[in-house]
């Protein structure tokens, strides 16, 4: 049975959900990936109000689009970061509050904890989203960074996660993390550390993103090889690497959609990424999830992307064979 296809609304918030679930069912997607921002998913009102998942739920059912996960990837985002003003313009007024940085990472991560509950209230076991990472700006060793202050970016994610996947797991739900840059896990072997900093609690696992994965020049493949049961979510995302001799891997802080990068998104099924490989993966390690396009592309009208993404998805994935191709010569099995 092929795996259902959402959209993820993270890129789409500036439209209301009414309009955001019916353009995604014309769109001929199977379901919706409902981010916590916007109105689309907004966490205070599903805890403080009887029927806001109730009619959340209807909302969706009348467009025949069902949601196996909820996004809150700008809260977490404030919970291990070094707090400045970039976090203004993500967060809700009530987690940014006065702004005082110790504030603002104890009320993401109580927003966190909430939006567990919230999850259970709406009917969904997995929560995508970021962690922060107060050791980002350490990646380049100099001056020298010392290992004990990258052991200590790990140890800050045991001490602020392990109460907040208390509550997933009180809930029934699952922490997925996009491994990505400006997380406390960014690549295999920083994913692999987070888990073994969290003593690899079954709540914390991750949301499979491709896109993050192939600029750095890591084969997403080998992700899911790397963490076969830690694989609780997936997104179908494409980038592509420009460098041309004058574009660097870093990007030369140039935005999205700068022609000059060494590296941007690009729409499913245009830019670097083998998603043949990437299904045959998913299949060998029995992912039964959605495949939840989250459609960036500077470069192109996104009504038409995102209508391509769920063709081109649709199309891609197909079921592992349950015998051998071969297995008719078997004349001892027959």
């Amino acid at each position: 049975m092929p795996r259902p296809v959402t959209l993820f609304t993270g890129q789409w918030a500036d439209l209301p959900i009414e309009e955001m679930a019916s353009m995604t069912a014309e769109f001929g997607y199977d379901g919706i990936e409902l981010a916590c921002w916007g109105d689309h998913f907004e966490v205070d009102r599903a805890l403080a109000e009887d029927d806001y998942c109730e009619n959340k739920q209807a909302l969706l059912a009348k467009h025949n689009l069902s949601a196996h996960a909820i996004s809150a990837h700008l809260a977490g985002q404030a919970v291990l970061d070094i707090i400045d003003e970039r976090h203004k313009s993500i967060l809700p007024d009530y987690v940014w509050g006065d702004g005082n940085p110790a504030g603002v990472n104890e009320r993401a991560a109580e927003e966190l904890m909430n939006t567990a509950r919230a999850a259970q209230k709406f009917g969904v076991d997995t929560v995508n989203g970021f962690t922060g990472s107060s050791i980002w700006h350490l990646l380049y060793s100099f001056p020298p960074v010392p290992p004990k202050m990258i052991d200590a970016g790990f140890d800050l994610l045991a001490e602020r996660f392990n109460p907040i996947l208390d509550v997933f797991g009180q809930c029934g739900v699952r922490f997925a993390l996009e491994v990505h840059p400006t997380e406390i896990a960014f690549d295999i072997y920083t994913a692999q550390r987070a888990l073994e900093a969290l003593d690899h609690r079954p709540e914390f696992g991750f949301n499979f993103d491709p896109s993050h994965l192939i600029w750095q020049g890591i084969d997403p493949v080998e992700f899911i090889r790397a963490f076969p049961d830690r694989i609780y979510h997936a997104h179908i995302k494409d980038a592509i690497v420009t460098l041309n001799g004058r574009s660097g891997i870093n990007c030369s802080h140039l935005n999205f959609g700068d022609s000059r990068r060494g590296w941007d998104f690009r729409s499913p099924g245009r830019g670097g990424v083998n998603f043949e490989e990437i299904i045959r993966a998913l299949n060998e390690i029995n992912y039964q999830g959605p495949l939840s396009i989250e459609w960036e592309d500077s470069g192109m009208e996104r009504t038409f992307g995102a209508r391509e993404a769920c063709e081109f998805t649709k199309k891609l994935d197909f079921s592992p064979s349950n015998v051998a191709f071969d297995g008719a010569f078997d004349k001892e099995a027959q």
